[in-house]
């Protein structure tokens, strides 16, 4: 009887002492950057021309900077070094060589 109580209860010890195994593997990343502009007040809710490294220009919402985390709209760019230039209405607000890495997420402040 007591062979059979200790044979009974033996799976429920092996199937308690559970592992913690990863529930989700992340398999790679993908090679991109990210692009947030952000202003304070000037450029808040505008929208400006960028230019990275001279190429054909884009449109980019400018967002205020408290409400970036949940308003703002990434542009997507290649890793690596570049050069940015921002302007609004023809004229260069912003111009600076930026460096970014895979799934970096750089902030752009604008005055």
């Amino acid at each position: 009887m007591k062979t059979l109580l200790i044979l009974l209860s033996l799976p429920f010890l092996l199937f308690s002492c559970k592992s913690n195994l990863p529930v989700a593997q992340q398999s790679g990343k993908e090679d991109m950057a990210y692009l947030l502009f952000v202003s304070s007040d000037q450029y808040a809710d505008e929208e400006v021309m960028v230019s990275v490294d001279n190429a054909q220009p884009f449109k980019a919402k400018v967002v205020k900077a408290k409400d970036a985390s949940r308003f703002g709209t990434q542009y997507g760019i290649a890793t690596g070094t570049h050069t940015l230039k921002v302007s609004c209405e023809g004229k260069i607000i912003y111009e600076k060589k930026i460096f970014v890495s895979t799934q970096d997420v750089k902030q752009i402040a604008l005055p």
